[in-house]
């Protein structure tokens, strides 16, 4: 098996796909995960080129979020679309990534995953609040 197949059980990854699906529940947001065993690419270059690759650009109010894992690299990067980037600061991002990095050191990558996703969520739902929306975007996970 591979570092990516390694990395979350069946059953983590179903908790991870409730969590965007919980998250997304009272906003017009999208959330995606995406996981993969390494990038030879700047982790944020390559984050943006999976964001385009899985059509997170196209959504209707530019509020797509991807957390992009390269596991053999023991990095990730988080990414908004420019509606969220416009309306959000830094400090959100960093916020939501310590809560991650919390977990991450201490081998928990799936509560790393759902609390930075419900945390995404919230902001998310402050800025960009449900109103008669539709799924865009797949809630599962994909990996490269």
């Amino acid at each position: 098996m591979s570092k990516v197949e390694d990395f979350l059980t069946p059953e983590e990854e179903l908790a991870i796909v409730e969590a965007i699906g919980t998250a997304e529940k009272n906003t017009s947001g999208e959330i995606r995960v995406h996981i993969e065993r390494t990038t030879s690419m700047d982790a944020f270059d390559r984050a943006k080129e999976v964001f385009h690759d899985l059509k997170m650009d196209e959504t209707q109010l530019k509020n797509g979020v991807l957390i992009y894992i390269a596991v053999e690299d023991h990095t990730f990067v988080i990414c908004g679309d420019e509606g969220i980037n416009d309306v959000v600061g830094n400090e959100f991002w960093d916020k939501t990534k310590e809560i991650m990095v919390a977990h991450f050191k201490n081998g928990n990558f799936k509560q790393g995953l759902i609390e930075g996703i419900l945390s995404a969520g919230q902001e998310l739902k402050t800025h960009f609040p449900w109103s008669d929306d539709t799924n865009e975007l797949s809630n599962e996970i994909s990996k490269g």
